[in-house]
Order: structure tokens, then C-alpha cells, then sequence
């Protein structure tokens, strides 16, 4: 199984002034991957702005994207003013919306600066990868789950604090987890910083409110997906250092929950925040 090459997903094809389309890698399987989805709607947004950055997006996911098809972003230009410039996206699958996003872009400034000090943990070459600690029990992990294990990715996860992940239990609601891009295909410019964190920012971001409950995305009691999702971008970083997503979950309730993310490089400076509700609904 090849590395998937993440380049090949970040880069849209424009069809009109202010409609794109997107790919979805073939193999896997389930529904479109969410960061996936906001990282080419946020690249769609980004064709039609010059000489600023997105410094934020919120997003609603509305259905799940079908991997078999494109995906058409279909781009609105708010306003442009002096400073901000504001976009609208929508993705749409089959005629019908998947996702409708809000993103705002800026152009360079410096002012006033303070940040919250980013938690000691072991650093990354201290921990084992997911992958291997998920390879290392994958005989006794239920098969439908062992290809999306075992597939080579372009990015690689090491978890402060991992689950045990074939007797799961309540564990705290501090998450933090270090990710690094391993894709080294990707020009380390603003622009695909804040894409490559896009993407990267969906992938851990809802087990901080499982795992209060002793739960993971391998339960079969449990139906969970994406919501929404926000990202608030603030300094630059380099694109294939590790990143620490230090996430936490002040609450679930009524099927759904909430999760914030820190972002910080390994040199202790937050870069960006993220924030996702998302549905955790137990079935029967």
C-alpha cells in the first residue's frame, strides 16, 4: 500500500472564476475525511484572495462526502476591505451541500502578543506512533478496521497518553498528542502551512471526548462524526517539524461533544486553535 501523497489532495483544480474541484484518494474506505474537505475549501478560498492569509474558518459539515466522487467549492466573495478580506464556501456532492464554510484573511500586521504556555510532555522521539502501537495488537483488532490501520499515511501521530485500544477505559480529558507532516513533497511557504494544518487539525480532535468515556472510533455502540469545526491561525511554523495538539474536552451531552485544541510547535510557540463539536450519539 503506497503512501498517499497529500500534495496530490491540496492541489484543486479551478474550473471558473470561483469553482474548484477536488479529489479524494482512491482506497480507504468510508465517508470523505472532514479535514480533507475544510483543507480544499480553504485552498479554494485561497485562489481567489492576493497578498493575505486566512487567519480563521469555521465550518459546518452537512453530510458525508462520497470518496467515489469529486467535489465542486464553489467560492463567494464577501467583501474585500483594507485590511480583511472575507470569503463563503460551499462543497457540494451530487448537487446537494456537504460543507459551507466561513473563512477570513488578513493582511501582514504585528501588535500586542501574550500565549499560554505550552504543557510539559515527553517529545515525540520519547513515544511510539499510533500505527505502531495499533500494529503491534493488530491481530486482535475486529478486521473491517486493520487496511485503515495498516495504510501508510502522509503524516505520522504519536499520542502523549494512548488508550489501551482492546480494553479501552475512562481516561483523562487532556489529549495531547504530536503530529508531524512526513509528506516531503509540499513547499514550506505560508500558504501550505495553514492547509497542511487544515487537514491535520480533524484527525484527533474528537477522541478527547471519547476517551473520557472510555470510548474510541472502534466502537460499534457508538455513531460519531464531525459537526463543525473551527481553526484560528497565528504565527508560521516549519511545515515538517512536529507539532504538539495539546486538546482537551470540557463537556459532552445531549448525543453531541465539545473539543479545543492548542497547537504549538516543539520550541513552545502556539501557531494556531482549534475548536469541533461533534456528534456522539450511542445507537439503540
Amino acid at each position: 500500500m503506497g503512501t498517499v501523497s497529500l500534495k496530490s489532495i491540496l492541489e484543486i483544480e479551478q474550473i471558473d472564476d470561483l469553482i474548484f474541484r477536488g479529489f479524494t484518494p482512491q482506497g480507504g474506505n468510508g465517508r470523505v475525511y472532514g479535514g480533507q474537505v475544510i483543507a480544499q475549501g480553504l485552498s479554494a478560498a485561497s485562489h481567489t484572495v492576493e497578498n493575505r492569509s486566512c487567519h480563521s474558518l469555521h465550518a459546518y459539515f452537512l453530510r458525508p462526502g462520497d470518496r467515489s466522487k469529486p467535489i465542486i467549492y464553489d467560492v463567494d466573495i464577501a467583501r474585500d476591505g483594507r485590511s480583511f478580506s472575507s470569503r463563503r464556501v460551499t462543497a457540494i456532492q451530487n448537487g446537494k451541500q456537504i460543507l459551507n464554510m466561513a473563512l477570513s484573511f488578513q493582511v501582514e500586521e504585528t501588535g500586542l502578543e501574550h500565549a499560554e504556555e505550552m504543557p510539559d510532555v515527553p517529545a515525540p522521539e520519547n513515544l511510539k506512533s499510533l500505527q505502531e502501537l495499533q500494529s503491534d495488537i493488530i491481530d486482535k483488532i475486529p478486521e473491517e478496521f486493520r487496511e485503515n490501520i495498516l495504510r501508510k499515511r502522509a503524516y505520522e501521530v504519536r499520542p502523549v497518553t494512548p488508550m489501551d485500544y482492546l480494553n479501552p477505559k475512562p481516561i483523562e480529558t487532556l489529549n495531547n498528542v504530536w503530529i508531524r507532516l512526513t509528506d516531503d513533497t509540499i513547499p514550506d511557504n505560508l500558504d501550505h502551512q495553514r492547509l497542511v494544518l487544515a487537514y491535520m487539525s480533524d484527525l484527533t480532535l474528537l477522541d478527547s471526548g471519547l476517551r473520557v468515556h472510555g470510548k474510541d472510533y472502534m466502537n460499534t455502540d457508538l455513531q460519531t462524526a464531525s459537526l463543525d469545526h473551527a481553526l484560528w491561525f497565528y504565527h508560521p511554523y516549519k511545515i515538517d517539524d512536529w507539532l504538539l495538539f495539546s486538546q482537551h474536552s470540557p463537556v459532552t451531552g445531549a448525543g453531541r461533544g465539545l473539543n479545543f485544541a492548542s497547537i504549538y510547535t516543539r520550541d513552545g510557540k502556539l501557531v494556531a486553535s482549534a475548536s469541533q463539536e461533534g456528534l456522539m450519539r450511542e445507537r439503540g
